[in-house]
C-alpha cells in the first residue's frame, strides 16, 4: 500500500493540473470578453456572434480600426479634397469608435486627410473585406457592411448640399460609396 505522503503528492499533482487548466480557461474567457469589448468599441457592432466570429478570425481592434477608417477617408477624398466638415465628422467617428489620439492628435489619420492615400490602400481594404466576407455568414456580413457604409455615408453627407439644401452627396461621393459597397457583393 502506498504511503499517505505519496498519495497526497499524487492528489496534489492531479488537482494542481486541473486547477491550472481551469485558470487558463478563465483567463481565455476574460481575454475574449475584453477583446469583444474592444472590437465593439472600435466598430460599433453590438452583435456578440459577429464579434465572436471576428475574434475567431483573429481580427484585432487595430485592424478593425483601419477597416473602419479607410472608407471614411476615401469618401472624404472622393470629390477631390477633404472639407472641414468631413474632417470633423471623421475625427468624431474615430473618437466615438474608441480610436484614441496620440498627444491629442491622430497622426496617421491626419496625414491621410491632408494627403490622399494611394489606390493600393483602397484595394487592400477591398481584399480584406473579401477575406472577411468568406469567413462570415450572410447576417454577419450584412451587419459589417451596414456599420461601415453608414459611417461612410455620414461623412459624405457632412459637407454636401448647397446652403444645407438639396442632395447632400456629390456624384463622386455616390460613386465611391457604390465602389465601397461592391466589396460586400
Amino acid at each position: 500500500m502506498a504511503s499517505p505522503s505519496y498519495q497526497r503528492v499524487l492528489l496534489d499533482a492531479i488537482f494542481h493540473e486541473q486547477e491550472q487548466k481551469l485558470q487558463e480557461a478563465f483567463r481565455k474567457r476574460l481575454e475574449a470578453t475584453e477583446r469583444r469589448k474592444q472590437l465593439a468599441q472600435v466598430s460599433g457592432i453590438r452583435d456578440e456572434a459577429v464579434l465572436d466570429r471576428l475574434i475567431e478570425l483573429d481580427v484585432t481592434p487595430e485592424s478593425l480600426a483601419a477597416l473602419e477608417l479607410v472608407p471614411l477617408v476615401f469618401i472624404a477624398w472622393a470629390d477631390g479634397g477633404v472639407q472641414t466638415a468631413e474632417r470633423e465628422a471623421i475625427t468624431a467617428l474615430a473618437k466615438a469608435g474608441g480610436i484614441e489620439p496620440q498627444d491629442g492628435r491622430y497622426p496617421v489619420l491626419e496625414h491621410w486627410l491632408q494627403r490622399r492615400p494611394g489606390d493600393e490602400m483602397l484595394e487592400a481594404w477591398k481584399h480584406y473585406v473579401a477575406e472577411l466576407r468568406r469567413s462570415l455568414d450572410s447576417t454577419q456580413t450584412e451587419q459589417l457592411r451596414h456599420e461601415l457604409l453608414d459611417r461612410a455615408e455620414s461623412v459624405a453627407r457632412a459637407a454636401g448640399g448647397f446652403l444645407g439644401f438639396g442632395d447632400k452627396m456629390s456624384p463622386a461621393e455616390r460613386a465611391m460609396l457604390a465602389d465601397l459597397e461592391q466589396a460586400f457583393a
